[in-house]
């Protein structure tokens, strides 16, 4: 009888298992169907209202079905600036509502969503922004608004850059993992977190460097929308002189103090509308979905160029849709390369490096490519380290003034977790081997001198075969391109004043010296975007599979740790971390 109800049990839970899948199926298809052909119409005289609420990348993801899609939500840059220039030309579209708060994303994503929005306005349409609180990226971004509005109560921060980084060498003490660190150059300061509890000077320097120059490009741009001074804009920073919105308004850095509803009433003088008419206004997920989300730039001829992004840390093997994993990217450039169709290829980086053999694979086939077709770097955000290994072999690299680039260098990690586990575990090990070195690397016992010897051996090796390469890719004696590396961080501004780049522009300006080397005019190609994204109905076959995509774990975990999760994600970079790593410093995020 038992047997018999464990099996009537298990029937039962498979029907429902099965049933959960086939409704999410239906579902699926049904809202597939529904995007494919039941586009919202965009009413006449409308404004197109811009929150900026998900996280900016690259290509973005969509995940209607919540942690069933694979994580959660964000917002594509390259759909992004395709909506915002449709809107330029859209009849139906008379403005653009800047509706910010705190928007998420690096300061070259900020550079290209404001000069989408510089270009909207050459149509003659207008811009308007609201904030209530508004961080210095959203700031940077509505400081193009014809009109800005701030709360009366809201706050505006404009008190320049920092960047913050946190250091675990107490922590790992007080858990009993001692690192093995072995690195090459004064500047390769990412493993600094690991054994030291403060910047070097070394890396302090670089990163003053770098954040001013970022910082300085950045106030010259709001300088030239608000009619202000550089010079009187970096008093006003530098002083921290906006405590509240009243000082914002006096500065000039708003136009107006305002609630939302004076906001309408704006919008409503400029749509020619009744006081008692309500102004129509579309959201951005509504007008991408009005039309193909695709970029689709050209017309249909049979002449392409790929774009491929390469966005995340660099790894070997497959990788998930989070990071540049080396085999799917290399398959993609080599799917570029030998597609007649395609004519020239644009690599678009946003990565601060990683697995120093991921990256060199990835460097092969842009190697290969470069030989037989025109293939551009586009830097984003960040393009160091790995994330610059795999651009250098490109024809042109094309940068941002505010990328975070270079960190060309090296470095390795070997954790020995002997006293976590004996000290705080109560676990002992004990190992029998062929020969001396048998059981190289480990990390569950301290090595020997001649082991850090040959471990540092290799970590040498492998950074002059990089500086070797950068060398040869940039025309420039290896000499004077390692004293440009040691793992020394640059902005774009300071990457093209060294030679490391070779011109300040956008992925547009990329675009366009692809097909120029190509021999293509504007309406003579497409776009083929590489490698493919999952549909975020095959999302919710990988969250029932065995696919290798974490992302929905790893969020679960970020919002259970919380403040907390930074200090997580840093000792499992620690534990994670498989042979020898070009990798930016620490984790940057500046604020």
């Amino acid at each position: 009888m038992r047997q018999f109800l464990k099996f009537v049990l298990a029937t039962v839970v498979g029907l429902f298992v099965f049933g959960l899948l086939g409704f999410l199926v239906m579902v699926g298809l049904v809202a597939g169907a529904k995007s494919a052909g039941d586009h919202k119409e965009t009413a006449a005289n409308s404004v197109l209202e811009l929150k900026l609420n998900e996280p900016l990348t690259e290509r973005g993801r969509d995940s209607k079905f919540g942690s069933f899609g694979g994580g959660g939500n964000s917002l594509g840059l390259v759909n992004l600036k395709a909506a915002i220039r449709r809107a330029k030309t859209d009849g139906d579209i008379k403005g653009i509502l800047l509706n910010l708060g705190i928007v998420q994303g690096g300061m070259a994503t900020m550079e290209e969503v404001r000069d989408a929005l510089l270009d909207f306005k050459k149509s003659g349409k207008f811009v308007v922004a609201y904030h209530e609180i508004a961080s210095e990226k959203s700031f940077y971004l509505s400081s193009v608004a014809n009109e800005i509005y701030l709360n009366p109560q809201g706050t505006l921060e404009f008190n320049g850059l920092s960047a913050e980084v946190m250091f675990y060498k107490r922590l790992f003490a007080k858990a009993g993992i001692e690192p093995y660190i072995f690195r090459v150059g004064s500047f390769k300061s990412a493993v600094e977190p690991f054994f030291r509890e403060n910047f070097s000077d070394s890396a302090r320097f670089q990163t003053v460097s770098f954040l001013n120059s970022i910082n300085g490009y950045m106030i010259g741009r709001v300088a030239e929308s608000r009619h202000i001074s550089p010079a009187r804009l970096k008093v006003i920073s530098d002083s921290m002189l906006v405590h509240n919105a009243p000082d914002a308004l006096r500065l000039n850095l708003v136009t107006k103090l305002g609630y939302f509803d004076e906001v309408q009433d704006y919008l409503r003088e400029k749509l020619g509308l009744a006081k008692d008419k309500k102004p129509s206004v579309v959201s951005l997920g509504d007008y991408l979905d009005s039309d193909d989300a695709d970029e689709k730039e050209g017309n249909t001829s049979g002449n392409r160029i790929a774009v491929i992004y390469a966005e995340g840390d660099i790894v070997t093997g497959k990788g998930s849709d989070d990071n540049i994993g080396s085999t799917k990217f290399a398959e993609a450039i080599r799917k570029a390369r030998l597609d007649d169709k395609v004519k020239a290829v644009v690599l678009r980086v946003n990565s601060p490096g990683g697995s120093s053999l991921a990256s060199d694979i990835i460097y092969r086939e842009v190697l290969l490519t470069r030989k037989v077709k025109p293939i551009i770097a586009s830097m984003s955000d960040v393009a160091a380290s790995g994330g610059y290994y795999i651009s250098m072999a490109c024809d042109t690299i094309v940068a941002h003034p505010n990328t975070i680039t270079g960190s060309i260098g090296v470095f390795g990690v070997l954790p020995n977790v002997q006293p976590l586990l004996a000290d705080k575990l109560g676990i002992t090990v004990d190992r029998v081997t062929t020969g001396k070195f048998s059981d190289l690397p480990t990390i569950t016992r301290p090595l020997s001198d001649f082991e850090k010897r040959t471990l540092q051996e290799e970590v040498n090796r492998i950074y002059a075969d990089f500086t070797s390469k950068a060398a040869v890719g940039r025309h420039m004696p290896v000499e004077r391109l390692r004293r440009l590396a040691s793992g020394r961080v640059w902005s774009g501004i300071e990457a093209k004043n060294n030679g490391l780049v070779d011109v300040l522009g956008d992925y547009e300006d990329a675009l366009k010296i692809a097909a120029a080397r190509a021999h293509l005019k504007a309406d003579d190609y497409r776009v083929q975007r590489l490698p493919r994204q999952k549909s975020p109905f095959e999302n919710i076959l990988n969250f029932f599979g065995d696919d290798d995509d974490d992302t929905a774990k790893a969020k679960a975990i970020k919002a259970e740790l919380g403040p907390l999760y930074p200090a997580y994600a840093q000792y499992q970079q620690l534990m994670q971390m498989r042979g020898v790593q070009a990798k930016l410093p620490y984790t940057l995020d500046i604020q």
